[in-house]
């Protein structure tokens, strides 16, 4: 059997920094870039709103704008198969997409913040609606150079950096756009915002180019093709095992997108103020999240992809136990510290465990699309079955909640294993094997 673990490069972190400070610095401040859109078109602006005296109902109506996040596989072929304007001349197509997409971030931004969503809430909603494009865009063309640029035995280390990075991202986009907000105002928050963009725009400038975007391009397909050979292409080469993966990605984050749905109104239930809330789950929460994003690259260099799959999915669900023992146990904040922290880690690691799974499995030649899909699966089936939480916790309570959330990762924990060791029996790890493409990129 092959697996990523025998071919992952072990390097320390200060040493691939020092060896290739240009495509590491780049994964980072890229990431962070990608971490700033989506809380600014979501619950940071909602607190904007709500001081504006934006009725309830069309605060709620108004987070609609992140549905740009799960449709974005619509329009991700067409990134892989078409240069961007002017720019992909200049730096290759995938960073030529990356600097168009800030450049339209940082417009949307600037355009927000001269926004006054109590007197002209029109001009809110339209520069929001291309916030939440830019940003989802933006998020596919950073995917694809990350996924790209380095050989498969790498790409463990740099999404994990990189996700580091996004969660800086949005530590500055939740916490540091608030505190901005409240000492100079709202306008002062998000032109700051659009400043800080820039630092994400002067990374895709100096970034590698991917080995592919060097290669000579198809001419361009037509629409059908462009659609779906990215959908045909993932299912011819993952075989037999297409139908068993995809369903695994698409139950592995079921449990925590259901769990967090009700996290929040568990800890108002329990009568945390906003000031406990806010340090245990931002600026606590940020740092133990950081470790379970470094812990989850770690353990897939060491262990391989299968091994971590599985222990991300009970670890990921297990930890909901936590929530459920606080909801049992009532206030007390070492408690809520606790539980938060053994929620927030499992969760980060188990997110970036997927992560650089959906990562491994796309192809080169079709690297945006396929991950963008892969992506919007993932996250589709769990905000659907979110909407009914809250019905599900009138009628059990808190405490039964969780317990049910963790139970559900037990069928997903399953598939994981019976796919880990249906793929041990055929002699082969989808994930490990090497693409010819990439096999040429690594030579």
């Amino acid at each position: 059997m092959h697996d990523i673990a025998a071919h992952s490069d072990k390097t320390s972190f200060l040493t691939h920094l020092k060896d290739d400070p240009r495509r590491i610095g780049s994964a980072i401040v890229l990431g962070f870039s990608t971490g700033l859109p989506f809380l600014l078109v979501y619950s940071t602006q909602s607190a904007w709103l709500y001081e504006a005296n934006v009725p309830i109902e069309t605060i709620g109506l108004l987070s609609e704008m992140t549905l740009a996040y799960k449709f974005k596989w619509v329009w991700a072929p067409f990134l892989d198969e078409y240069d961007a304007p002017i720019f992909s001349k200049l730096l290759g197509r995938r960073r030529g997409w990356i600097v168009v997409s800030q450049i339209a971030t940082v417009i949307a931004l600037i355009g927000v913040a001269f926004g006054d969503p109590a007197n002209w809430l029109a001009w809110t909603v339209l520069f929001s609606f291309a916030l939440g494009v830019a940003g989802a865009t933006q998020d596919i063309t950073v995917d694809g150079w990350r996924i790209t640029v380095v050989p498969r035995e790498r790409l463990a280390f740099l999404t994990s950096v990189a996700e580091m990075g996004y969660r800086v991202g949005t530590l500055a986009a939740g916490a540091g756009a608030l505190y901005v907000a409240h000492f100079y105002g709202w306008r002062a928050a998000y032109l700051c915002m659009a400043g800080i963009m820039l630092f994400g725009l002067a990374a895709a400038l100096v970034a590698p180019e991917p080995p592919s975007d060097l290669e000579p391009h198809r001419e361009r397909p037509d629409f059908l093709f462009t659609v779906t050979e990215p959908i045909k292409e993932l299912w011819r080469r993952l075989g037999p095992m297409a139908l068993a993966i995809l369903i695994l990605i698409a139950g592995f984050r079921m449990p925590g997108y259901v769990s967090g749905a009700m996290a929040m109104p568990l800890f108002k239930s329990l009568h945390f103020s906003e000031a406990d809330i806010a340090t245990v789950t931002k600026v606590f929460g940020f740092w133990i999240s950081l470790g379970g994003t470094l812990l989850a690259g770690l353990v897939v260099r060491q262990f391989g992809m299968m091994k971590s799959l599985l222990i991300g999915t009970v670890a990921g669900s297990a930890s909901h136990l936590s929530l459920a023992w606080l909801a049992a146990h009532g206030h007390d904040f070492t408690d809520f510290a606790l539980a938060v922290g053994v929620d927030g880690f499992a969760y980060a690691f188990a997110q970036v465990v997927l992560i650089i799974y959906m990562s491994s499995l796309v192809s080169t030649e079709f690297a945006t699309s396929q991950y963008a899909l892969l992506t919007s699966l993932c996250a589709l089936p769990g905000s659907v079955l979110a909407g009914a939480s809250g019905f599900i916790i009138r009628e059990t309570g808190f405490p039964a909640f969780f317990i049910g959330t963790s139970l559900m990762g037990i069928p997903v924990a399953i598939l994981a294993w019976w796919v880990w060791r249906e793929e041990e029996r055929r002699g082969e790890d989808t994930l490990a094997e090497t693409s010819p493409e990439r096999a040429a990129e690594t030579d």
